[in-house]
């Protein structure tokens, strides 16, 4: 498999008002994209993401860019690790999954085709 590098981190959260407000002042910028569901930021070309939906036992989430979503799915299966969110597209060709590996910590993929550095 080969990684095209870190893509996105997503900080669960317990209070979307508060995360917001937090980070729209520590990066100086407002969020592209704020719903009730998700806020992400683009910071750099990067996604820095807020999730309501996310438990804030299992912390800060990130994400491994790939050229395909299932055929990454699949080697990391092969190698041991287990799913803990299946392959999902989240809108707009961007697929997302994230897995355990067999040393207990999570790994995240995703395929996004509209990713471009700044």
């Amino acid at each position: 498999m080969e990684l095209l590098g870190l893509r996105t981190t997503i900080y669960p959260t317990d209070d979307l008002v508060a995360s917001v407000k937090y980070f729209n002042e520590l990066l100086g910028i407002e969020p592209y994209f704020d719903e009730p569901f998700y806020v992400g930021y683009n910071v750099g070309g990067y996604e820095l993401g807020i999730d309501p939906n996310s438990d804030t036992a299992d912390g800060t989430q990130s994400y491994w860019g790939v050229t395909d979503a299932v055929a990454a799915a699949r080697e990391l299966l092969a190698s041991g690790a287990e799913i803990v969110s299946e392959v999902n597209d989240t809108g707009g060709g961007i697929k997302v999954a994230q897995f355990r590996l067999p040393d207990g910590n999570h790994f995240g993929i995703i395929e996004n085709p509209h990713f471009k550095l700044s």
